[in-house]
């Protein structure tokens, strides 16, 4: 079994949904990036989305976009991505999913950057401006060297486009809860739900809901639909806060353990 998939299966035993945090490598340096993956773990999280620094973060709010900022000043790149993973895999086994925006994974090459990300341990492959279908030959790559290609669903989509989306993602299914970018308005939990039971229709993956969701309120409500619940800017703007002080990582610690500790219990 996959890391992710017995992630996923030690979720449902335990009746609750996974909880899946994103931050940005790099900031504020990779050395600190080593030390937030490890504060994440020891509170509670599920699995990491480990977001590659890019300057165009399209579907990326403010918070996100100053942390990619940071991080390419401070010379992050996705080589040196890779190298961090093969630091982190000395010692975790949690599921490890690169977010990467489609240019860099071209500028690495598509093959390199599968048998790479591979190599290190990545688990899944997140290239958020990717449309699914529109490069089979990256999904195929990613596929031939064991990495889930996990793809976007969001309210626009269209409900033969979602059984589309449905049938080529792997791994899980990323739903993104709102329209918009990441880090700016709250995501509705009741147009959150309606979305995952719209898309159970359609795949027996597990199905994630992320964007919007920065509260542990927001995280009990969406989490009693989905699979998994996702948040990135809350815990990126605790780092972006705390970057560079000695307390950074207990207090990524405290609130990512204050988002876990909101996941709710299902029958």
């Amino acid at each position: 079994m996959s890391r992710r998939a017995g992630t996923f299966a030690a979720a449902r035993a335990r009746k609750r949904p996974a909880f899946v945090a994103y931050i940005t490598v790099g900031d504020p340096s990779l050395a600190a990036t080593l030390e937030v993956v490890a504060a994440l773990e020891r509170a509670g999280v599920d699995i990491v989305e480990l977001g590659v620094p890019f300057s165009d973060p399209v579907i990326d709010g403010p918070i996100i976009q100053l942390a990619s900022g940071r991080a390419l000043r401070a010379g992050t790149t996705l080589a040196k991505t890779f190298d961090l993973v093969t630091e982190l895999r000395r010692t975790t086994e949690m599921p490890l999913v690169l977010y990467s925006y489609l240019n860099p994974i071209m500028r690495f090459g598509v093959e390199a950057a599968a048998k790479r990300a591979a190599a290190v341990g990545i688990d899944g492959m997140l290239t958020v401006d990717m449309p699914a279908g529109a490069a089979p030959e990256i999904t195929r790559a990613y596929r031939a060297n064991g990495l889930d290609p996990i793809l976007l669903i969001t309210p626009t989509t269209s409900a033969p486009r979602r059984a589309a989306i449905a049938e080529q993602g792997g791994g899980f299914l990323y739903l993104v809860a709102l329209r918009g970018v990441t880090g700016v308005q709250a995501a509705s939990a009741d147009t959150a739900t309606a979305m995952v039971a719209d898309v159970r229709t359609v795949t027996d993956l597990p199905i994630a809901v992320g964007v919007g969701i920065r509260t542990p309120e927001q995280v009990a409500a969406i989490g009693q639909a989905a699979d998994a619940v996702v948040v990135g800017s809350a815990l990126v703007a605790v780092v972006g806060e705390h970057g560079g002080k000695p307390g950074l990582t207990q207090e990524v610690e405290r609130a990512a353990a204050a988002l876990v500790g909101a996941l709710p219990t299902r029958g």
